[in-house]
């Protein structure tokens, strides 16, 4: 990038780690760097888990020095992207009245209870688009007003996490839509609370500050930071604020008849939709419905990712024999294909520890091939995943109505070029992958939009396919595949 390059700051944070990436921008391609990187670990505090917000923005404020270091011309914004459904409380002072829960807590599964004892799940379900876990903003939030002796104050808000940020960083009170849609406190499909929902939970309505669309210019870094971080002054822009939002912006689409996955950890596969599919089918198949940087809705479903690899890894190095990813996916290539699968969303491979032998009891269990070696088990795991992700298309299939005729797969996962090619052998259609940065990159590309740099969702897709070249994956032996598609079905109905 040259000097005429224009610079921006997305702050990017994971439910274990953060980071803080430049972007800068020169009219045709996007570029990145990471200038920060950190851990996020929550903090058990008597009976509570808690994210520790105060060192999270800590590590946020070292971000910003170190991204405008050094940089011509300045860095004009900086956003703030997170997972969704966690919150913190602030109030009318603007101090942390609450510092943001985990959505892990084990008091969650009690306040879902007493939600459902007051609306249905299916009516709650069609009231907000949102699949009910006992994560959901709408089952904490109640516990926080009810575990107030007094009720909370009224000057009391609440602010999604990365809103949370943005008000400390400017000063003004607003929640983004996207990261608000994952909450089960919104209409379905659209950026506007349920006071309804609201009313009848008992909630107050003041605690619920107004939202704002990506792509909004909050205000200005405050001047005390400016003077602290000894930076020059620039924007704060809310973005697609959850995470899964702004990788979506940057998946390099040309049309919209595509599935997208956004693959890591965990995977995220999905639909982009004018309208949110409430039924009771795509309830019980576990879909749930979010808002787009565009005002669509993203129909998704949370499946497994590379958890299971990761955790084997770790294992294996835990008894001294370490593998690179590389080596790993190479063994995998000379292991003779499709003899055992595992059904990786399974409850049994949730905790860390041993995973390995977990999968080799499995397939005992369910009278397969025992994968004894290490590319036996990448194997096992990497198949099994692509026939996931081909039954998730078969399901918004049904739930939709159409198939779609590509599939793009965005995050870490694309790194893993087995699994893409195997996901397109699967599910009989292409798989593009990339860019594996997906989420910074939309945040970034998201604020040159809000600063008029380029003009539209469809031109910041140009620019993410001109800036990191995306990888497409034809199908092949797909009539073998098919018959290990029927197989693994009949072996999840055996189990069910």
């Amino acid at each position: 990038m040259g000097d005429k390059a224009t610079h921006v700051l997305a702050a990017d944070y994971g439910a274990g780690s953060g980071r803080v990436v430049r972007g800068s921008f020169d009219g045709s391609r996007l570029s990145l760097q990471e200038v920060h990187r950190f851990n996020n670990e929550p903090v058990q505090l008597g009976d509570g888990l808690y994210w520790d917000f105060l060192r999270l923005f800590h590590e946020l404020k070292q971000g910003l020095v170190k991204g405008t270091q050094g940089i011509s011309p300045s860095v004009r914004s900086i956003a703030v992207d997170t997972w969704g459904v966690d919150y913190g409380l602030v109030d009318g002072a603007g101090r942390l009245y609450s510092n943001p829960r985990h959505y892990r807590e084990a008091r969650n599964a009690q306040w879902m209870e007493e939600v459902l004892h007051m609306v249905k799940e299916e009516e709650l379900y069609a009231m907000s688009g949102v699949l009910p876990q006992q994560i959901n903003t709408v089952f904490q939030l109640l516990g926080s007003v009810r575990e107030q002796a007094e009720g909370l104050r009224p000057d009391v808000r609440m602010l999604f996490m990365p809103d949370l940020f943005h008000y400390y960083l400017s000063g003004q009170l607003a929640c983004e839509y996207t990261i608000a849609s994952t909450s089960g406190l919104l209409h379905a499909g659209e950026a506007r609370w349920n006071e309804h929902l609201i009313g009848r939970l008992g909630m107050p309505e003041t605690l619920f500050p107004k939202l704002v669309q990506p792509g909004t210019v909050l205000g200005n870094l405050t001047n005390e930071l400016c003077a602290e971080l000894r930076t020059g002054p620039m924007q704060v822009v809310s973005v697609g604020s959850h995470d899964t939002a702004s990788a979506l912006a940057a998946i390099p689409a040309m049309d919209s008849d595509f599935a997208f996955i956004s693959c890591g950890t965990w995977s995220l596969m999905g639909v982009e939709r004018d309208t949110p599919v409430l039924d009771n089918r795509s309830r019980a198949l576990g879909f749930t419905n979010e808002g787009t940087v565009n005002g669509k809705v993203r129909t998704l479903k949370n499946r497994s990712g590379l958890w299971l690899l990761q955790e084997c890894k770790r294992q294996w190095e835990r008894e001294n024999q370490p593998f690179t990813h590389e080596e790993l996916i190479q063994l995998a290539t000379l292991v003779a294909p499709h003899q055992s699968y595992v059904s990786p969303g399974d409850g049994v491979y949730l905790a860390p520890g041993n995973m390995a032998e977990r999968i080799r009891q499995q397939c005992s269990l369910s009278g397969q091939t025992v994968p004894e070696t290490t590319g036996a088990i990448v194997r096992c795991i990497l198949e099994s995943l692509a026939l996931e992700f081909r039954q998730t298309l078969d399901e918004l299939q049904l739930i939709t109505g159409t198939r779609p005729r590509v599939i793009h797969m965005v995050g870490g996962g694309v790194h893993n070029r087995l699994l893409c090619q195997f996901t397109a052998n699967a599910a009989g259609v292409p798989v593009v992958a990339g860019p594996a940065e997906a989420t910074s990159a939309g945040n970034c590309m998201l604020q040159f939009l809000a600063h008029g740099e380029v003009s539209s969702l469809a031109e910041v897709r140009e620019v993410m396919a001109a800036s990191f070249f995306p990888e497409t994956y034809e199908p092949e032996d797909t009539e073998l595949w098919q018959e290990a598609y029927e197989y693994y079905q009949s072996l999840n109905q055996i189990k069910r």
